[in-house]
């Protein structure tokens, strides 16, 4: 495969299209490192550049794809579901900063927010809110405004009416709640833009560890609500994300 110079180069003598150089700048290859295989190129794709998931890697394996990612040119990088333990050895070898509530660990810093409004992460209650971070944390890193309201579930219903507010203006809202769910289908009702349900594991027996609370948000009457699956923040944070800066990338 081409570098990026040769196609451009190309480009300019008027030997490859400006449609054959975005073909070939989209197909340039992952890094094979042995035991991954790193996509240098989702952020050119997809918009967003690759993400690593910490859960079954080893601190080293995790290092290294880090590695992989800064040599080629991404300055920040997210790493979920990524233990304590883990964080630690890898802050070793890697400027890391971790955040233990959320299990996200990231390289680099957060960037100014240019998305078209803010993001509203909203949870049922405090247990949500180790979700409900990952949720924000993912949003935050790709560029986006994010307000949190937790706490604000339909047990106390005057919690969330008293955020009216956000809740209208808000260009995307993430709505997390384990339980029955509900909080959702009121938010949904509310507002007037996308709302991403996220199910958790949160609740009693007959909660069934966040399923009542999946099919409560699926059968949601509420309209314009769509649903992640149980405790997946990082799938909420990245979808408004995607929702929120539809017009920068267009």
């Amino acid at each position: 495969m081409k570098d990026y110079r040769e196609i451009l180069e190309q480009v300019r003598e008027g030997t490859l299209s400006v449609e054959e150089a975005l073909l070939a700048i989209k197909k340039k290859p992952f890094e094979d490192i042995g035991y991954a295989k790193v996509d240098l190129h989702r952020g050119v794709r997809q918009g967003a550049p690759e993400v690593i998931f910490g859960a079954g890697k080893k601190a080293d394996q995790i290092s290294g794809i880090i590695d992989s990612m800064k040599q080629n040119g991404q300055d920040r990088i997210l790493i979920t579901r990524l233990s304590g333990k883990k964080a630690e050895k890898v802050k070793k070898q890697h400027a890391l900063t971790y955040y233990e509530e959320a299990r996200i660990g990231i390289v680099g810093d957060m960037p100014k927010p240019d998305g078209i409004g803010t993001i509203v992460v909203a949870t049922g209650g405090t247990s949500d809110i180790p979700v409900a971070e990952e949720a924000a944390l993912t949003a935050e890193i790709h560029g986006n405004e994010v307000v949190r309201l937790y706490d604000v579930g339909v047990a106390g219903l005057h919690r969330l009416l008293a955020h009216m507010d956000e809740i209208m203006s808000a260009s995307v809202i993430i709505a997390i709640a384990g339980m029955e769910g509900a909080l959702a289908s009121v938010i949904g009702g509310l507002a007037d833009c996308p709302v991403i349900a996220v199910p958790t594991s949160v609740g009693y027996g007959a909660s069934m560890n966040g399923v009542s609370a999946l099919l409560s948000m699926l059968n949601s009457c509420a309209s314009g609500v769509s649903v992640v699956n149980i405790d997946n923040g990082f799938g909420a944070g990245y979808l408004a994300s995607m929702i929120n800066c539809v017009r920068r990338t267009s």
